[in-house]
């Protein structure tokens, strides 16, 4: 096998688990507190921000193999929630110091974001 292989094989590996744990996290959350509030999604983005924060730091300090670093990061945590990724790419951009790219991203992930899934919602129901 390649190292592409390995990579995919990793990934795969991690997100099962990953998204198993968003799903049963956010049922989870809604039999203890009700759905009028999304309890889950809010501990699974906080949580997974600060997993990814952890162990993107960590990595950075010791070696260790890029097939766990893709399944832990990339796999589980790129599944468990996208907002983790979302909070390391917007984190990166400030070490740049690239404010512009940093804002942009920060602010128009979740304003574009929002609007399409409106826009998605509303083609649906027109079709």
């Amino acid at each position: 096998m390649n190292s592409a292989t390995h990579a995919l094989i990793a990934i795969s590996l991690g997100a099962i688990p990953g998204a198993l744990s968003r799903y049963y996290l956010t049922l989870f959350f809604a039999r203890c507190f009700g759905t009028a509030f999304p309890y889950g999604t809010l501990f699974i983005n906080i949580t997974g921000a600060f997993l990814m924060g952890f162990f993107t730091t960590l990595t950075s300090k010791v070696v260790i193999f890029p097939a766990v670093q893709l399944l832990v990061a990339v796999g589980f945590l790129g599944s468990y929630t996208t907002f983790s990724t979302y909070a390391l790419d917007s984190s990166n951009l400030l070490r740049t110091r690239d404010y512009k790219a940093a804002l942009l991203y920060w602010f128009g992930s979740p304003v574009l974001g929002f609007f399409s899934i409106e826009l998605g919602i509303l083609l649906a129901k027109v079709l």
